[in-house]
């Protein structure tokens, strides 16, 4: 070919690329919620008071496009003025930062090389300090005496390993196969923390200016540090039951005595109790917890107990709530507590005895890949005290608010995604609520619309299910819910019965009934969507993830409206999750309250297993390689069922992945876009666009 001809052909291939191939540097980046985006996303966690209420230390979340992680560096928050700095200048990961009794001092811990640590920043000279130059595994729960002179904390302590044989020798040279891994108690790994090492969380204190930890507990079972009654004793909760094993959730409240490390129980009814901290004054004991009835869901409520355990008695006992958080007002006359109320977070007072004032609303915006009901709160202890919380919104993720101590006047302090968000498309969303077809319940509903919606029934739906089945979703941001919206389908996320937040007889609606009449509060929410003409009746499609997962597997056996269904990380079995997942205990004690081997159907009824014969809608199955909460045969089960009953179907293994499927941004990522190339497979208007 002649040199002229080539360079000919060259222009004209140019010449008919499309107009953004050629001028790609000039072309403005797209306006919505892309996937690249979820990398600029930033919010804020754990904000943390100082005593005199003029600094706020929180935890500011970014994603690190290069580690492919959520990294949390500690900030610090002028009150007054509203200048905003890091805590520290080489901005390592940290976290838990916590306040001195003085205020001059922060605890925090975090990253150094391959190990956490603890330190202490001081305030007057900006300097920081670790404590300890070796700690034999990470701390946790770390907290200040009184006096402000030692810090309590929680290290795993290794056990020695169970083994029956002794290992003989090898050759010098040879590769022999590993050592066998020898296991000996009912739970024996756990999600997000894989095979469990043999040992037990135990409380160390250590001096405030360094030096080698002492270690108060020595016990067979955890003990998790929760607060100092005085500086010669700390609060801790643990398990020691005989039973405990079988009862995962039982705890108490222990003392446990500097001097000659006595520990005295301050708790001994059948329940979790757990959360306990200490008035000013030193006179109570504030904790949560609850009477287990053995049900598959119960509230927790607030008590106080004089500083030696005794008249113990529960207060404002009328509330109709669960209590989450609690703190104590700086007169000791009174606490502030944080509950769910239909999609919200909000804060009230109580005095001590049980009157109880809602101060506002607006906690949450924690949950940055979905819209959980997630957020904490701190408080000052001036007379008038400052709270701190995080702030939850529906267009942007949780920010650093303040609010005085009557509640009247909130402040939002960081705007962490004004450089992004308001130049974005960002979906728009609206609540509904819908009489369920099943019995007349309310059912709360979300809807996020695409940017350029118009109510002409053109529009895919993909309903969104939260998992739990005990928690509660609510108008928060989410990036989940914002790639799909940003991708044109109108989503809907609920709270159908099961959920918490609407008191303990609508959650405990679906006890020994899960999957059962939730799937027709979620189906009446379809039809209002239709109804309004929001979306196409044949551009729907369904996923859920946990307890949205077994919803979503329960749907395509029940119906085949929706167009094609992606059930993530379900549970698919209930006999295999009793025996074989990390809560099997609990499962069996007090959800299903029957035992696997004599009585089976107890479990298969309420398992799509039973049913998967009846699904003729494609449906997608997602699970982490590492998810130890649903394991990844739950999901195998369906999979291999559905393909011997030829239903178009696929399996998604996410290597390295726990429960938490989406903890890292790339698989947020990889979790939506492939939910949504799985749907578009299946979408009648793409396969016309196609054809």
């Amino acid at each position: 070919m002649r040199y002229s001809q080539l360079v000919l052909i060259i222009v004209l291939s140019i010449l008919l690329l499309p107009i953004s191939s050629i001028a790609n540097d000039n072309t403005p980046p797209s306006k919505r919620f892309t996937a690249m985006r979820v990398f600029d996303i930033e919010y804020a966690t754990d904000p943390q008071i100082s005593p005199d209420g003029k600094t706020i230390a929180y935890v500011r979340h970014t994603m690190d496009r290069m580690q492919d992680k959520d990294i949390g560096r500690i900030w610090l928050l002028n009150t007054e003025n509203e200048m905003h700095w890091p805590l520290t200048e080489n901005q390592v990961a940290s976290h838990s930062p916590r306040w001195s009794p003085d205020g001059k001092r922060l605890l925090f811990i975090s990253k150094h090389k391959t190990q956490a640590e603890l330190r202490v920043f001081h305030l007057a000279n900006k300097q920081s300090m670790a404590l300890a130059p070796y700690l034999i595994s990470a701390p946790s729960r770390a907290t200040w005496s009184p006096d402000g002179q030692l810090i309590a904390f929680n290290m795993f302590v290794k056990a020695k390993k169970p083994s029956f044989a002794s290992a003989v020798s090898q050759p010098d040279g040879a590769q022999w196969n590993d050592a066998v891994k020898v296991y000996d108690e009912l739970i024996f790994r756990f999600d997000g923390m894989g095979y469990l090492p043999k040992g037990t969380n135990q409380v160390f204190t250590l001096p405030i200016e360094g030096g080698t930890p002492r270690q108060l507990t020595h016990s067979d079972v955890d003990m998790e540090v929760s607060s100092w009654l005085n500086n010669e004793t700390i609060l801790v909760t643990g398990n020691t039951a005989k039973d405990r094993d079988l009862d995962f959730i039982e705890s108490e409240i222990y003392a446990i005595a500097m001097g000659d490390l006595s520990i005295t129980p301050l708790t001994t009814r059948d329940g979790p109790d757990a959360g306990a901290i200490v008035s000013p004054n030193g006179k109570y004991i504030a904790y949560i917890g609850y009477d287990d009835k053995v049900l598959s869901y119960q509230q927790s409520n607030l008590y106080i107990m004089n500083s030696d355990g005794s008249n113990s008695r529960e207060i404002a006992a009328d509330f109709p709530g669960s209590i989450a958080q609690i703190k104590w007002e700086s007169t000791s006359k009174s606490l502030l507590f944080s509950s769910e109320d239909q999609g919200n977070i909000n804060l009230y007072r109580t005095d001590l005895k049980g009157k109880v004032i809602k101060l506002f609303t607006g906690i949450g915006g924690g949950s940055i890949g979905r819209p959980y009901a997630n957020g904490s709160f701190s408080v000052s202890q001036q007379s008038k005290a400052k709270i701190a919380y995080m702030a939850g919104f529906s267009d942007r993720p949780a920010e650093i608010g303040l609010s005085d101590h009557r509640g009247k006047k909130q402040k939002i302090l960081t705007k962490l995604n004004d450089d992004l968000l308001p130049y974005l498309d960002m979906a728009s969303v609206q609540e509904l609520k819908v009489k369920s077809s099943h019995d007349g319940k309310e059912i709360q509903a979300w809807v996020a619309f695409p940017p350029d919606f118009k109510a002409d029934g053109s529009f895919p739906m993909i309903l969104e299910i939260h998992g739990g089945p005990y928690t509660m979703y609510g108008p928060y941001f989410a990036s989940e819910m914002q790639r799909y919206a940003a991708e044109g389908y109108v989503t809907v996320w609920a709270n159908p019965r099961g959920s918490t937040g609407y008191g303990e007889d609508f959650a405990l609606a679906i006890d020994r009934a899960y999957p059962g009449n939730d799937y027709h509060d979620l189906m009446t929410v379809v039809d209002e969507v239709i109804a309004r003409n929001y979306v196409d009746d044949k551009r729907l499609f369904v996923t859920g993830g946990s307890g949205g997962g077994i919803l979503t597997a329960w749907i395509v056996t029940k119906t085949q409206r929706f167009a094609a269904a992606a059930a993530i990380k379900p549970v698919i079995n209930w006999m295999t999750m009793a025996l074989v997942g990390d809560i099997a205990p609990f499962v069996r004690r007090h959800w299903i309250r029957e035992d696997p081997w004599s009585n089976p159907e107890a479990f298969l009824k309420f398992s799509p297993i039973s049913y998967v014969d009846k699904v003729k809608t494609p449906t997608l199955l997602m699970v982490g390689e590492e998810d130890y909460r649903t394991p990844t045969w739950e999901a195998e089960q369906f999979y291999t069922a559905l393909k011997m009953l030829s239903v178009d179907t696929a399996l998604i293994r996410v290597p390295s992945a726990p429960h938490y499927i989406a903890a890292r941004p790339s698989l947020l990522i990889a979790k939506t876009d492939n939910i949504m190339a799985w749907f578009a497979k299946y979408d009648v208007a793409k396969k016309g666009l196609a054809e």
